[in-house]
């Protein structure tokens, strides 16, 4: 889903103000978090802050993430449908794929393993906002998901498109562990394929 696409409509803050009882709802972005050491500037923020009012005593961490893709840029396209007038869109000029690990265990663990702990100490919590595909991807829908907020440190919510409309799908919410075990999910490969594979692909230096 295209990143934009998370901003439709403010569906994600409301729901998650829903979720989480507020009734009037405050909304900062790009709030800053962290700060380098060595210099004091800005290091890193959290996406969004959802608040229940205007001085900040009651809130929550909001990030969003979309998913990357693998391959040629897709400016390429957009300069075709830009040009097209047929009913049905082109096909793609250029092989592409999601890329799931990037998104996920490379992009997103990361900001969860550096924010939660500190929010944990705080009494905050972070939502994540992803859509339906990437969840799956990192091994979908719990078996007895949990709408208790405090059974975990990270609430969920999965959303996708219908009708061209940014619509909620599911939402639960997890221990920063579990969400961990989520994002790292990966079998990793027997040796005997692993060193096939680098047979293949291994080069000699030459002088």
């Amino acid at each position: 889903m295209c990143p934009s696409r998370f901003d439709q409509g403010d569906v994600v803050q409301r729901w998650l103000a829903e979720i989480v009882g507020f009734k009037d709802v405050y909304v900062a972005q790009e709030v800053p978090f962290m700060r380098s050491p060595d210099t004091g500037r800005e290091a890193g923020r959290i996406d969004l802050v959802l608040s229940g009012d205007g001085d900040a005593s009651e809130w929550y961490g909001l990030e969003i993430q979309a998913v990357y893709f693998s391959g040629h840029g897709m400016a390429s396209d957009f300069e075709l449908l830009n040009k097209d007038n047929e009913n049905l869109p082109p096909a793609p000029t250029a092989v592409r794929r999601p890329d799931w690990r990037s998104s996920s265990a490379k992009r997103l663990m990361p900001q969860l393993t550096v924010k939660v702990p500190t929010l944990r100490r705080w009494g905050k919590k972070m939502a994540v906002a992803v859509d339906t595909s990437f969840f799956g991807a990192i091994g979908g829908n719990s078996p007895q998901p949990s709408h208790d907020l405090n059974d975990g440190d990270v609430i969920w919510l999965t959303l996708d498109v219908s009708d061209g409309r940014l619509c909620r799908r599911h939402w639960e919410v997890l221990p920063l562990e579990a969400s961990a075990d989520k994002l790292l999910n990966a079998d990793t490969v027997k040796r005997e394929e692993f060193e096939s594979t680098l047979r293949r692909k291994l080069r000699h230096l030459e002088d």
